[in-house]
């Protein structure tokens, strides 16, 4: 470990899934409280809502422990390793599936965006991945994420890297929406050059 970085463990708390017995009544349907699973995390830390799975209102209190906050971090620690989400106010008391591990970020020393942000940068993913169990299917497990070394400069500093981040990510966007503006166009412009409708 380096000087400046702490153990992940020292600036949130780490709490695994539920284990499989506790969600052994997940179904699918409208009802129930929404349980996020490896597959429900997209490449860009957000969460897909569109196929998830439910426990009925009825678990929901034995489950209580596993209630997620606007803020937490999700990772996934069997298969997927390294894959995240930064959990939103609308998943607020949702739950999670045994595949993932729960970060909860102490704010007086680290803010969520800027977490999700440095467990996302490559050279911290090939750390995750180096600490892995071996086996089928690689593992993490909540001692080896608490024992990763983090970079965590002043609040001040770490807003400015959230905000920096956040400005390249919409430029982004912007960029993405025109390339695809343009690759939708293409097939008409393709149609009217070849019909001598339009000169270059």
């Amino acid at each position: 470990m380096t000087r400046g970085q702490v153990p992940l463990g020292s600036i949130c708390e780490v709490t695994a899934g539920p284990s499989g017995s506790l969600l052994e009544s997940l179904q699918d349907g409208p009802d129930g409280v929404p349980v996020i699973s490896p597959p429900d995390l997209t490449d860009h830390h957000t969460v897909d809502t569109r196929r998830l799975r439910r426990v009925p209102w009825s678990e929901a209190k034995r489950l209580s422990r596993f209630a997620l906050r606007e803020g937490d971090l999700l990772v996934v620690r069997q298969g997927a390793l390294g894959r995240l989400a930064l959990i939103e106010e609308e998943h607020a008391t949702w739950f999670y599936s045994s595949s993932c591990l729960r970060l909860r970020p102490r704010r007086e020393f680290v803010l969520p965006a800027y977490l999700a942000s440095y467990l996302s940068y490559p050279p911290v993913q090939r750390a995750l991945l180096g600490q892995s169990l071996p086996g089928t299917v690689p593992s993490l497990n909540s001692t080896m994420l608490k024992e990763l070394p983090v970079t965590v400069p002043p609040l001040d500093r770490q807003r400015s890297v959230v905000e920096a981040l956040a400005d390249v990510d919409a430029r982004i966007r912007i960029q993405r929406l025109m390339a695809d503006r343009l690759e939708a166009l293409r097939p008409a412009i393709f149609g009217e050059l070849i019909q001598g409708t339009r000169h270059r």
